[in-house]
């Protein structure tokens, strides 16, 4: 990491403040497009903005909407005024429109949008948004990242380019492919402006690079550093959250060995989750006993015990492929782990470890036997229901395990459908059983996130969404 920041980085800006160096895990995968992943990187720099954010407790709060209301399947959202693009243009019902038409027609659709078809049209100085099913959770998932309001400017090719389109404090100045991306202070932010001149970023796959750059100074921020650097780096340095992120080993149930529900349930017998936890993630995680982990304290307190799964058999020498990425450091551990486990158990495992963005195709298209992912569990809308029915409907965009289940689909469809409260919670939790009940989805653990600030950074965020991190409040002192 020497070295790996621009020679300005960290240096005093024109008003005397400092640029955030920031060392982030994972490269943009499709040029910083607010329809892919990389939207959380946008929202994380503060370059773009949704019409709604989620408090801490999840529920939607103004932001580039000021106030909405619902009649039957239409939403109306008013707009905050004065707000404009950092191309200068301002705000309009139209621009809202153009960009939620262009997420709700893209291919393949944002997660957030998953079984959900919407519609928008400017009414005066309204948005009015009408699905086709009535949806309790339209303002939650226009708080998703993916549905970014961008300039005009955005969509002048097939491509969303979010460089120098959005309304944040911070606007991206240049993108250096896989790289590296430098953001400067938007002055006619309508928030006010922020209190750093900019943010330079650096992409760090490596983990023990990311926690070597804050060691040495090279960096003010870092993202996700590993449960083994943790205990090398100073005790103000790190801040440990538990997260709505769960490890889960998804089994394929179309090809190959896992197609046997006896298979799958042999596999979750021979898993013992205690020792990922204690081995690998150094006690810096919670054990699985579901999906949905400790960072949703409503979960435990509703779960029940998956009822009807399949009695294992012997596999017999069965032979399995595991897939799983080296962008997050603990996996590759973990995924080594788990073949000894189901060795022992009398499977034949073979292991393929790459980098994500190199794998990820792979596992969506069910080339592997098994995959272990570290999922985030409420990172789109702030509620689950969107993540089961992504990871597990049978037209769930996300659907590594290839599950096409009636049952499951079903108590997925009503959790969707459900109001937002405590009804909900009591269907999610029944989707949650379903899935577990077919043995397509093993949980393993819930991860921790563990960020590292440097001493004199203020005011960065610790978001167990993973939403935030720097926002107009946050300077290096």
């Amino acid at each position: 990491m020497t070295g790996c920041f621009a020679p300005s980085a960290g240096s005093e800006g024109g008003d005397g403040g400092k640029r955030i160096r920031v060392a982030m895990m994972q490269p943009p995968r499709s040029g910083l497009s607010p329809l892919s992943d990389d939207a959380f990187k946008l929202s994380r720099w503060s370059a773009a903005e949704t019409l709604v954010r989620l408090d801490a407790d999840g529920d939607p709060q103004p932001l580039l909407a000021t106030k909405w209301t619902q009649n039957d399947r239409t939403w109306t959202f008013t707009l905050r005024k004065g707000v404009t693009f950092h191309d200068g243009t301002a705000l309009t019902p139209r621009a809202v429109v153009r960009s939620l038409e262009r997420a709700a027609g893209a291919s393949p659709k944002p997660r957030i949008l998953d079984g959900v078809r919407l519609s928008a049209k400017a009414v005066g100085d309204k948005v009015e948004i009408t699905t086709s099913q009535t949806d309790p959770l339209v303002p939650h998932r226009l708080s998703s990242p993916q549905l970014s309001i961008l300039a005009a400017k955005a969509y002048h090719t097939k491509a969303v380019d979010p460089v120098g389109a959005g309304t944040g404090p911070f606007v991206i100045s240049k993108v250096n492919g896989t790289a590296s991306a430098a953001l400067d202070r938007y002055d006619a932010y309508w928030g006010g402006p922020a209190k750093a001149p900019g943010i330079d970023v650096k992409f760090v796959p490596d983990g023990t690079a990311r926690a070597a750059a804050l060691r040495s100074g090279e960096a003010d921020i870092v993202e996700a550093v590993p449960v083994a650097q943790a205990s090398l780096l100073e005790k103000n340095q790190i801040t440990e959250v538990p997260m709505p992120r769960t490890n889960t080993l998804y089994l394929n149930t179309t090809s190959g060995p896992f197609r046997q529900a006896s298979l799958r349930a042999a596999a979750r017998e021979a898993l013992d989750t205690e020792a990922l936890v204690r081995g690998v993630y150094e006690g810096r995680a919670d054990r699985a006993d579901g999906l949905l982990g400790p960072a949703l304290p409503w979960a435990a307190q509703l779960r029940d015990t998956a009822e009807g799964r399949a009695e294992a058999a012997d596999p017999d020498g069965a032979k399995i492929t595991i897939g799983t990425f080296t962008d997050r450091a603990e996996l590759p551990e973990a995924a080594a782990l788990l073949q000894q486990q189901l060795e022992k158990a009398g499977f034949e495992v073979e292991l393929d470890v790459r980098e994500y963005s190199a794998i990820e195709s792979d596992a969506l298209e069910g080339k592997f036997d098994a995959f272990v992912l570290s999922r985030a569990t409420v990172l789109d809308s702030g509620d689950p229901a969107a993540y089961l029915y992504s990871d597990f409907a049978s037209d769930g965009s996300f659907n590594i395990s290839q599950l096409g289940d009636k049952g499951v689909d079903s108590a997925l469809r009503a959790a969707a459908a459900a109001p937002a409260g405590e009804e909900r919670r009591e269907k999610v939790m029944a989707a949650e059983e379903a899935v577990l009940g077919t043995d397509a989805a093993l949980p393993l653990l819930h991860e921790r996130v563990v960020q590292g600030d440097a001493v004199g950074v203020v005011g960065s965020v610790k978001d167990p969404r993973e939403r935030e991190l720097v926002t107009r409040s946050t300077y290096i002192k």
